[in-house]
């Protein structure tokens, strides 16, 4: 069988065939895998549109050369285009190793008989965690202190009643989706004493329930957290899902974190929320625009906390996701359904 490793400097070519070889058992070629290797520029270049999908790396021409011949394509970022599945003949499984196939175009993939599997979870503790950490980093002024202490400033003043830090134990923590990185978020905050509210509408009650939460209407979660979390997906419904209206609602100095998706968040009124005080401060990890350009309104804005897209970055998030998409590899060639298969309408798949 040939395979393409089409990895990246985060989850690379060499990652994916040593984690395909070990699953498969083909550590000295014996079950005749041969192994072509494609590195794409990400991280070290943004990830962005490619031919009609988004959140994709490299180019159509160079993906097409490389899958002469190939029945198995492991990937991240790769752009699986209209225009690639076209120019692939002998495709038949493409395996990406991230939360959704925001790169793959299903449809098309689907016409070619080509089956797409995905690998959920695979960062869920790094994006949690992460969260957590911005909330606390937004709510204590933890990077503004640590610039300032660098810069030669001891900012005492820091400490005076008006500009002191906020604590998490019995606060209001909204949290704006509820799939396996909310539900972490929201074990770690209430382990600190916050009070979790969640707005889901695709959230499984019982889920609510076991886990101590309480879940509101997105406008009545707004009004009753002092802290926001974003942790949905982003579709068609939910771009600009906080939007000028909704920022109006929260309550006079609330704190707003999104290390989810840069369009969930209109970005637009945030200076002006900031200025007037709705905000006390928000934390970014994600953006409208990857990297922000140079006139970004919020660059150096005091309560501002402010990261480039790191949330999953783990060594651990790169060794799940290689191993869950070699695994679908494995039953692949074994002849047995994929575990995560993005498009059940392809023969062969599991509903």
């Amino acid at each position: 069988m040939r395979v393409l490793a089409a990895g990246d400097h985060f989850v690379s070519p060499a990652l994916l065939e040593t984690c395909l070889r070990e699953e498969t058992g083909d550590t000295d070629d014996a079950a005749g895998l041969d192994v072509r290797r494609l590195t794409l520029p990400w991280p070290v270049e943004p990830f962005g549109p490619v031919g009609g999908v988004r959140e994709a790396s490299g180019d159509e021409e160079t993906l097409i050369k490389s899958l002469d011949g190939v029945e198995v394509c492991l990937t991240q970022m790769a752009p699986f285009t209209e225009a690639v599945f076209a120019a692939a003949p002998d495709l038949r499984l493409v395996s990406v190793c991230r939360g959704g196939p925001v790169n793959v175009d299903l449809a098309a993939a689907t016409r070619a008989g080509v089956a797409v599997t995905y690998a959920p979870g695979r960062n869920a503790s790094a994006a949690a965690e992460y969260a957590v950490g911005m909330i606390l980093a937004a709510m204590r002024h933890i990077p503004h202190a640590d610039a300032e202490l660098h810069a030669g400033s001891w900012r005492g003043d820091l400490y005076a009643y008006d500009r002191a830090g906020l604590e998490l134990s019995g606060t209001a923590v909204g949290l704006v989706g509820y799939g396996a990185i909310g539900r972490i978020v929201a074990r770690v905050l209430r382990a600190f004493g916050a009070r979790v509210l969640v707005s889901d509408p695709y959230a499984d009650a019982g889920a609510l329930a076991e886990d101590g939460v309480t879940p509101l209407d997105l406008d009545d979660l707004l009004r009753a957290s002092s802290v926001v979390s974003l942790h949905a997906r982003l579709t068609p419904e939910t771009r600009h899902l906080i939007d000028a209206r909704r920022l109006a609602l929260l309550p006079h100095g609330a704190v707003l974190v999104n290390t989810a998706r840069g369009e969930l968040l209109d970005h637009e009124p945030l200076p002006a929320a900031l200025a007037d005080g709705r905000l006390r401060a928000v934390a970014l990890d994600v953006y409208d625009v990857e990297p922000p350009p140079a006139d970004w309104a919020l660059r150096g804005v005091p309560g501002v906390v402010a990261t480039p897209h790191l949330a999953g970055a783990t060594r651990q998030t790169a060794e799940r996701a290689a191993r869950i998409v070699a695994g679908e590899a494995a039953r692949h060639l074994r002849g047995l359904p994929p575990e995560h298969l993005a498009n059940p309408e392809v023969a062969g798949g599991r509903s």
